[in-house]
C-alpha cells in the first residue's frame, strides 16, 4: 500500500523540534516515501529540507486558520491514503482543520509537558507522538487516550556526528587553548533557566578559574540574562552565541554540556552531546532521567545552583568518572538512530491509514 504524508510545521525558529522534523523528513525521503512539508517562507528548517531533495511547500505564516496556509495543505490532502502530521501545536489548528473538513487521518507530534491548549483538536487526532514517558504521561493527564499516543523518542544522527576536533570553538571566541568549557544548547527562554546555571558558574569561579561558559541559542530573555551575568560580574566567562545551525559547532571542544531546565519533554541537545562523546550534566526532570538514568550524565535538582555547581566540578576534575560518562553516553546514544525513529513513524502512518479502511 502506497501513503503520503503531508507535514505540517510552524516554527520560523532552528531549535530541536525544527532540527528532528528536518532529520525524520530526510530519512523518509531516502527511503522514498511520498511527502510534502509545509513551512514558514524563507526559515532554515525550508532551506534544510530543500537541499535534502525534500519536497516544500513555503507559506507566509501568521497564527490561526490562515487561509494561505490552509490552503496548500488543502490541496496536498487530495491524493488518496494521505496522513496528515502537524509537527507542533500551533501547525495543528491548520492541520486540525484540515483534517476535520477532508477526513485525513492526523498525527500530532508533542515535545514539551505544558498543559495542551485547543484540547479539542489533541484529542480528535488518531495517533499522538510523543517523544517521552514524561511528555506520555502529561498528555494522559489532559485527557489523551493513552492507546492513542505512541512513544517515539527523538533521535540523534549518530552516523554523521563526528568527533569534536577540540578547541575549536575556543578558537572562535579567543578564548585560551587551557581553560576549560561548559557548553549550553538551549533556548533563552524561562523554562531553561539559564539563572541557576549564572549561579552555578558564581561558585565555580574560585576552584576552576579557567572554566568559560557557552550558551548557543536565542529567545525573549537573552536581554535579562545578560543583565544578570553583569550583576554577577561574570560578563568575561560567559558568552551568548545565538542559534547556532549546528549544536557540533558549539559542542567541538566543550569539556561538559550543561542544561539546567525546569522542564523538558527529552532533552536533543542532551543527545547530541552524548553521541560525539561530551560528559552532560542536567537537572532531573521531563523526559532527562529518560535519558540519562542508566549513568550516561549527571543529573540534579532544579533550581539549586550549589548542586549544579558540585556536579559540574565532579565532571571536570575527576578523570575516572569523566571517562565512564563519556563511554556510556556513547553507547546509549545509539539507540537513538535517525533510521529507528523514522521507521517507527512510518509505522504510525500505515496503522492510520489501515484504521481508516477499516482493515
Amino acid at each position: 500500500m502506497s501513503l503520503a504524508i503531508v507535514h505540517v510545521a510552524s516554527g520560523r525558529e532552528w531549535r530541536g523540534g525544527q532540527r528532528q522534523v528536518w532529520l525524520l523528513a530526510r530519512a523518509l525521503g531516502q527511503s522514498g516515501a511520498e511527502q510534502v512539508v509545509i513551512t514558514g517562507a524563507g526559515t532554515e528548517l525550508a532551506h534544510r529540507l530543500q537541499s535534502s531533495g525534500v519536497r516544500v511547500r513555503e507559506a507566509a505564516w501568521k497564527a490561526g486558520l490562515d487561509p494561505r496556509v490552509l490552503w496548500p495543505i488543502l490541496q496536498e490532502l487530495r491524493r488518496p491514503n494521505t496522513v496528515l502530521h502537524a509537527h507542533d501545536a500551533h501547525s495543528l489548528t491548520l492541520a486540525g482543520a484540515c483534517s476535520a473538513l477532508t477526513g485525513a487521518p492526523l498525527v500530532v507530534t508533542r515535545r514539551v509537558i505544558f498543559p495542551l491548549r485547543r484540547r479539542g483538536f489533541w484529542l480528535r487526532a488518531q495517533r499522538v507522538i510523543a517523544i517521552s514517558e514524561a511528555v506520555r504521561n502529561a498528555l494522559v493527564a489532559d485527557g489523551v487516550r493513552r492507546e492513542r499516543i505512541v512513544l517515539i523518542p527523538s533521535a540523534v544522527d549518530v552516523e554523521d556526528s563526528p568527533i569534536p576536533i577540540p578547541g575549536s570553538i575556543r578558537h572562535a571566541l579567543g578564548l585560551p587553548e587551557n581553560g576549560r568549557l561548559a557548553v549550553s544548547l538551549a533556548a533563552l527562554t524561562p523554562e531553561k533557566d539559564q539563572s541557576t546555571m549564572v549561579a552555578a558558574a558564581g561558585l565555580l569561579v574560585r576552584d576552576l578559574p579557567n572554566l568559560h561558559w557557552v550558551i548557543a541559542g536565542e529567545g525573549p530573555l537573552r536581554s535579562l540574562l545578560e543583565q544578570r551575568i553583569a550583576a554577577a560580574g561574570l560578563s568575561g566567562r560567559f558568552h551568548l552565541v545565538g542559534q547556532l545551525p549546528d549544536p557540533h559547532t558549539a559542542l567541538a571542544g566543550a569539556d561538559v554540556c550543561v542544561l539546567s531546565s525546569t522542564s523538558e519533554g527529552l532533552g536533543s541537545s542532551i543527545l547530541a552531546a552524548m553521541a560525539v562523546g561530551v560528559p552532560v550534566v542536567a537537572t532531573r526532570v521531563g523526559g532527562i532521567p529518560e535519558l540519562l538514568g542508566t549513568g550516561a550524565g549527571l543529573m540534579v535538582s532544579p533550581g539549586d545552583p550549589a548542586g549544579f555547581a558540585a556536579a559540574v566540578r565532579q565532571v571536570l576534575t575527576e578523570p575516572d568518572l569523566r571517562e565512564k560518562l563519556i563511554r556510556i553516553g556513547r553507547a546509549e546514544s545509539v539507540r537513538f538512530s535517525v533510521r529507528g525513529m523514522a521507521e517507527r513513524v512510518l509505522g504510525v502512518y500505515r496503522s492510520c491509514v489501515h484504521s481508516l479502511d477499516g482493515s
